[in-house]
């Protein structure tokens, strides 16, 4: 059977990078058995439903290159994938339920279970369950004589279904991930089915459009696990096949201790969503697009929480990551997230990209750069891009090379403009001014020539000359960056900046 995987997100709010990875892996598993990834928004929980979060999922899986080929956006024969468009399909299988005995009505009003539930608390059980031992207390088609359940019917008493959940029976699945699972129907309650509003809850839902849409395996996250025997439970109940099931480990908080969050985000300063989020109340949530992430970058990253390649290899490609992924490589715990190691991977994927693309990248980015030659702009991120972890590091680091020198590093003036720094400055200035063919070459050859001939060591020259060229304290080759700013302007720095240089010496 063709392996078919789906992404069922719900959209109660933005995509959480945890829900990118479980996208990811249900991608990469698709594509390396040739199978369809599919995606299938969950919108049962109306209560919760957020405009504009289905369509932030479509540009998230976008923008990190994890397109589904089936799906909401994609088209497909199984469709409609949107659940509150297939509402008319899910009343059927409920009843279904009903009439094999496998479910049953049930009455009870959200004020008859809060009721149930604060007596239990009374009474020192405050985990009270609906299930095969309360059942008989509430007000259902189980404890109800039949003549009752038609009345209520009948007058059209709201009222939903309940899976009708077995007593004391060892519910077994194999986890593509964890082995094998078993789970007592003791510890289970009888979940609801089908709400009185019309519409089903994710666990009647889910399985009905997994087996409808064919999907031969699910890859979830471990939050899911827990409902795993029932859903178990419903697809024998109904005689179909299960699908293999595979549950990820969760992605943790930097220290390790508990969940990732958006809250850890906030407090520890790095972006929990992959593109930007803004929320009702119109607060901006910051994603790793606007971060100034590569989404190749963003994607390795997410890859590597859970998931090992059996070797030391850290960069992929999403191409390679499809050839070598496979489930028995992720891990059955957590995962801890680290912000640096994310840094690092943007970093790597900075250095490796074509100084061409780069460029491009950066004049699409910073409006400012838009006047200057693509050609200029990819040399001057050859020279600088080795120092950065971002583009905007390279704009950020390199203004001089599209701006004029407003200020100048002050660390740099208190610790290395000296008394003789002046004079320094206008002899080599004087030395540069006869070079004719102002390449890399050969203006090292002149600075190299005027140390030797004053017998001084690169400390003595080097700071200030950087100084004044470019305004910084460190950088690249000073040598490189004069060539790529050309004669003129360089030399117009040096003339310019020897006496805001001393100003600015003398007002420190």
């Amino acid at each position: 059977m063709k392996v078919r995987v789906r992404f069922a997100p719900s959209p109660t709010g933005p995509l959480h990078m945890g829900g990118v990875r479980t996208a990811l892996y249900n991608y990469l598993f698709a594509k390396k058995h040739g199978g369809d990834f599919i995606l299938r928004v969950e919108d049962t929980d109306e209560k919760r439903f957020v405009p504009g979060a289905q369509e932030y999922i479509l540009q998230s899986l976008k923008w990190c290159g994890i397109e589904p080929n089936e799906g909401v956006g994609y088209g497909g024969d199984k469709g409609p994938y949107i659940q509150s468009e297939r509402k008319a399909l899910y009343k059927p299988y409920a009843d279904q339920l009903v009439e094999s005995g496998k479910a049953y009505i049930a009455f009870d009003t959200s004020e008859d279970l809060e009721r149930m539930r604060e007596q239990a608390k009374e009474m020192g059980l405050p985990n009270w369950q609906y299930n095969g031992v309360t059942r008989s207390s509430m007000k259902n088609s189980l404890s109800l004589s039949k003549e009752e359940v038609e009345k209520r019917l009948d007058a059209g008493e709201p009222y939903t279904i309940r899976m009708k959940m077995p007593r004391n029976v060892d519910v077994k699945f194999e986890d593509e991930i964890r082995g094998w699972v078993t789970v007592n129907t003791n510890n289970l309650d009888d979940k609801v089915l089908f709400k009185e509003t019309g519409m089903p809850t994710y666990h009647l839902a889910n399985i009905v459009d997994d087996y409808l849409m064919e999907i031969t395996h699910v890859i979830r996250g471990e939050e899911w696990l827990p409902s795993a025997p029932l859903h178990v439970l419903l697809y024998d109940a109904f005689g179909w096949e299960r699908p293999k099931f595979a549950h990820l480990p969760l992605i943790l908080r930097p220290d390790g201790k508990g969940k990732l969050s958006k809250r850890d985000g906030d407090r520890l300063g790095f972006p929990v969503f992959p593109i930007n989020w803004i929320s009702k109340e119109g607060e901006t949530y910051q994603g790793y697009k606007e971060n100034g992430y590569f989404p190749g970058a963003f994607v390795n990253m997410l890859a590597l929480l859970g998931w090992n390649p059996g070797d030391n290899q850290e960069l992929f490609t999403l191409a390679e990551l499809v050839e070598i992924f496979s489930l028995d490589r992720v891990g059955k715990s957590g995962a801890r997230f680290d912000p640096d190691k994310t840094k690092w991977f943007n970093q790597q994927y900075l250095r490796a990209t074509d100084n061409s693309e780069l460029a491009q990248q950066m004049k699409s980015e910073f409006n400012e750069l838009s006047t200057y030659e693509n050609e200029y702009v990819a040399a001057v991120c050859s020279l600088m891009k080795e120092r950065a972890t971002f583009l905007g590091d390279i704009f950020a680091e390199g203004d001089y090379f599209f701006n004029e020198i407003e200020s100048y590093d002050e660390k740099t003036v208190r610790k290395k403009w000296k008394d003789d720094t002046t004079p320094i400055m206008e002899e080599l200035l004087a030395e540069l001014k006869t070079i004719n063919n102002f390449d890399t070459e050969n203006i090292e050859t002149c600075f190299s020539a005027y140390l030797n001939k004053n017998e001084y060591g690169f400390g003595k020259v080097g700071p200030g000359f950087r100084l004044l060229v470019t305004g910084k304290g460190m950088g690249p080759s000073m040598f490189d960056i004069c060539a790529l700013l050309g004669k003129e302007k360089v030399i117009n720095r040096m003339e310019e900046g020897i006496a805001k240089v001393n100003a600015l010496k003398a007002s420190l």
